[in-house]
């Protein structure tokens, strides 16, 4: 699905940008990561990354020519693709939109804001959360690279912004000393907030606080406070840290995109030692992934045990220590998986029911079929495949509650839960019913993948009429799911055990799993749920109705 990029609003008084080169053409490959174009603001000439991948199917704004903020800069989707509609509907919406949204400078300011910066001395720049992607309504300051008493030289990297598609390193436009912090690391504010204040040492910053429009909620509570910043200021000597500076190697700086540099500091990686392979040598993601270090000797040794505190004497050989926490912020994709979870189980009242499949033809069904040549089938994707089926059949279960209506679906596209490092994504498998058990094998490995890498497109996280979560791999026997809204039901898969069973009257080994159905019951009676778990198993414990 193509995806259409607008132009950004890379500094905090940007109205419009010009394209100074363009580094990649229609026709070419684009990868998440990659830079698009260079774009030249009112302050500076800077990259712009790419928030996608596929081709780049239409290039908006050719070079040297200038757009305001949120005009169509290009559109990148699957090659061969038709973006006629895209270009149609985008002419008219982009003119409208540049004229209504960005603001003249008398309009951006209120009476406030013009009142302080009539007070606002010379030299003394406010800087403001900028808007680095053209969805971005707020931003999160993922680290400070300069602290409060620090020089700032032009071009000088500030801070690393979280924003909805990825972290960036947002420059300093202006040169003099970093006199306040308004954001602090792990907190997030709107776009326009202030961010920063610089100018000259000594610069007497309560004042222009002071001036600064009441409303502003950030300013008052969540800032630091005069004394703070004087605190900071004597001691800003004594804590710089070297991560104020870019990385450089030879004396040459590195170039390297945030996402790469905090995986790098994750796994402990020296980026002085990696090749880039992305534009200009720019190191990438992909690059610390493949990256394998040189052995290396060992650090130094453990502290010695004279170095620990001598524990208390008591009269029983009880623990001693020290009690810790940590407080870590949530991650934006966390805070949308509780809002979502909550809103689901909260909202529609759930009910669970549980059967037992025999699994003996299924595994040995599976095992025939991964003998074909390049053929992998998991049993997951078997369990896909017979809830599919089982959908046709019981459409009430392939529904969506819409409050005075209820949707029934006629197609059937299943979402697989999917673990990755930030939570859970839920890729989706569009007319699964349709699909082979080979391709539905190649279709989860592959979306899980991406999911894994971080580079699912929200098309292929869309649009799910039933979920599938499976936690049999880590031994799990039973468990029960909340509903993926705005699916009815969920089925929880738990792992195959070999057990005693009673087969023909006597006991014997059998392979067992057990799977769980959630339903929303405003939608899904006792009973439909009970006859969709029956004909379920029908498909998994005679898998060659699978194959007809």
């Amino acid at each position: 699905m193509a995806e259409i990029i607008n132009m950004p609003r890379l500094s905090d008084t940007m109205e419009e940008g010009t394209v100074a080169k363009w580094l990649k053409q229609v026709g070419d490959k684009v990868e998440e990561g990659d830079i698009l174009a260079e774009i030249e603001t009112d302050k500076a000439t800077m990259e712009f990354e790419s928030f996608h991948e596929g081709t780049l199917l239409h290039i908006g704004i050719a070079e040297g020519d200038g757009a305001p903020v949120d005009s169509l800069l290009a559109i990148i989707g699957e090659e061969g693709e038709d973006i006629s509609a895209l270009l149609d509907n985008k002419g008219g919406e982009a003119k409208e939109e540049s004229k209504e949204e960005p603001k003249p400078a008398s309009e951006e300011s209120s009476p406030a804001d013009n009142a302080a910066s009539s007070e606002v001395p010379e030299g003394v720049e406010i800087v403001k959360m900028p808007r680095l992607s053209d969805t971005m309504e707020e931003g999160t300051v993922a680290s400070w690279l300069k602290k409060v008493g620090d020089s700032v030289e032009e071009g000088d990297i500030l801070a690393e912004i979280e924003t909805d598609k990825a972290t960036m390193e947002f420059e300093s436009f202006y040169s003099g000393t970093l006199l306040y912090i308004g954001i602090k690391e792990g907190e997030s504010a709107p776009v326009d907030e202030v961010l920063a204040i610089i100018g000259p040492e000594g610069t007497d910053v309560d004042a222009i606080l002071n001036a600064k429009p009441s409303g502003d909620k950030k300013q008052e509570s969540g800032s630091t406070s005069k004394e703070e910043v004087s605190e900071t200021k004597s001691t800003a000597d004594n804590t710089r840290q070297e991560t104020a500076a870019p990385e450089t190697q030879d004396g040459q700086r590195i170039f390297v995109s945030p996402l790469a540099r905090k995986i790098a500091e994750e796994k402990g990686i020296d980026l002085s030692q990696v090749k880039g392979s992305g534009d200009n040598g720019r190191i990438v993601k992909r690059d610390i992934e493949n990256f394998k270090p040189s052995a290396q000797p060992e650090q130094a040794a453990k502290p010695s045990a004279s170095s620990a505190p001598a524990a208390p004497a008591v009269s029983m050989a009880l623990p001693a220590g020290e009690e810790q926490t940590e407080e870590i912020k949530n991650s934006q994709m966390r805070k949308v998986i509780a809002k979502r979870l909550g809103e689901s189980k909260f909202s529609a009242p759930h009910y669970y029911l549980t059967i037992e499949v025999n699994m003996d033809d299924a595994k040995t069904s599976r095992a025939q079929i991964n003998n074909l040549p390049d053929t992998k089938v998991s049993f997951n994707d078997m369990v896909v495949k017979a809830c599919a089926m089982a959908l046709k059949k019981h459409p009430q279960v392939n529904t969506t509650w819409k409050g005075d209506t209820t949707l029934y679906n006629k197609h059937v596209h299943v979402g697989v839960a999917v673990a990755v490092e930030d939570g859970l994504v839920v890729p989706v498998l569009k007319f699964t019913d349709q699909m082979t058990l080979s391709q539905i094998g190649a279709s989860v490995k592959d979306l899980a993948g991406k999911a894994r890498n971080k580079k699912l497109t929200p098309a292929e996280m869309e649009g799910s009429t039933f979920t599938v979560s499976n936690l049999g791999m880590f031994g799990i026997l039973e468990f029960t799911s909340i509903i993926n809204q705005p699916n009815s039901a969920i089925l929880s898969v738990g792992a195959i055990v070999e057990k005693p069973v009673v087969r023909n009257g006597e006991i014997v080994v059998g392979s067992t799993m057990k799977v769980t159905l959630a339903c929303d019951h405003r939608t899904v009676d006792g009973a439909t749920g009970a006859q969709f778990l029956q004909t379920l198993r029908a498909y998994l414990e005679n898998p060659v109705t699978m194959l007809a």
